[in-house]
């Protein structure tokens, strides 16, 4: 588990400088017949429209930004099920540093294709995200490289200044629903949305088929726990220290924690292609999944859903639309 701390909001404010030097705010879109189908009125934040298709490039390039600021240039290794491969990848692209990411066997074809034509060298090791993180941790000891957990503090504020955005745009919001994976998104969209509106009910959800943060956060501490989901983006098996603690902070923490199915989160891929003309990934879907899951207590109020990314296999995306009952 990491021992890595979090970060605070004024670390986030100071990653805008960094991330809109690479990157593009992200549309914030409503459409009606989600609005209806939730009986509420309901925003998207589309980060599956950057470059990358996915969040996580934002914490990417605002961390090798300051490695770069601060004169440190060894390469850059990593683990990744795809869419925190494609971030750091990007990110050496944009900022000259090589880039080495390790990622599971049978990881997403399509993630890990983005990932190689980004100019990373890719190593597949491992049966699982966990399993390859670990190999590549020691390989940058020995290589004397520069290893990116997932959490890691400037990863956390690059990626909260998509909430940053959300709060700028819709000030009236009253919830926000973010994925989990490892924790950047969901422990920094509570922290940006709680330290500018603390009314404001952040939800987050993981698929119930990895739900190792999801039970951590209710027993207040680390536990572990199967991993059996689809959802790639979703799919890790133990908490990390310093997203949890920030997940579990009174003030600037989460209000609630759910559960979806995989085949709830495949609905969602489908709504969102129907009512939305937008790709998601399931791990994208997922708090679409969760608001039609609390739909009731969701009636008429504001609510802003963070698709995360749309890098969904295109045999994936086949299977998904052909399995349509």
């Amino acid at each position: 588990m990491s021992t890595q701390t979090g970060c605070t909001f004024a670390d986030v404010v100071a990653a805008r400088r960094n991330v809109l030097k690479y990157l593009s705010r992200t549309p914030l879109h409503s459409y009606g017949d989600l609005n209806e189908l939730l009986g509420a009125s309901v925003f998207i934040k589309h980060e599956n429209h950057h470059a990358v298709g996915a969040f996580k490039v934002r914490g990417g390039v605002n961390l090798a930004a300051d490695l770069i600021a601060k004169g440190k240039r060894a390469p850059l290794y990593t683990a990744s099920t795809g869419n925190h491969g494609q971030s750091i990848a990007f990110a050496g692209k944009v900022t000259g540093l090589p880039v080495r990411v390790a990622l599971p066997k049978g990881a997403n074809p399509a993630k890990a294709a983005a990932i190689g034509h980004l100019g990373a060298e890719l190593i597949y090791h491992g049966t699982d995200f966990d399993e390859a993180r670990e190999w590549i941790r020691g390989e940058a000891e020995k290589d004397g490289a520069h290893f990116i957990g997932p959490t890691e503090p400037l990863l956390i504020a690059g990626v909260g200044t998509y909430t940053m955005e959300i709060m700028e745009e819709l000030p009236d919001v009253e919830v926000i629903i973010v994925p989990v994976g490892a924790g950047s998104g969901a422990s920094s969209a509570a922290l940006v949305a709680k330290s500018i509106k603390p009314g404001v009910r952040v939800i987050a959800v993981q698929a119930e088929k990895a739900p190792a943060i999801h039970n951590s956060w209710r027993a207040g501490e680390p536990v572990a726990a199967e991993m059996k989901t689809a959802a790639d983006g979703l799919a890790t098996r133990v908490a990390f220290e310093n997203t949890l603690n920030m997940l579990l902070d009174k003030r600037t923490g989460i209000d609630d924690f759910l559960l979806v199915s995989d085949e709830a989160m495949e609905t969602a891929v489908r709504l969102y292609l129907e009512h939305a003309r937008t790709h998601a990934e399931l791990a994208g879907g997922a708090p679409l999944a969760a608001a039609l899951q609390i739909k009731s207590e969701l009636a008429g109020k504001t609510v802003a859903l963070a698709l995360s990314g749309g890098n969904l296999a295109m045999d994936a995306l086949c299977r998904l639309l052909a399995d349509r009952g």
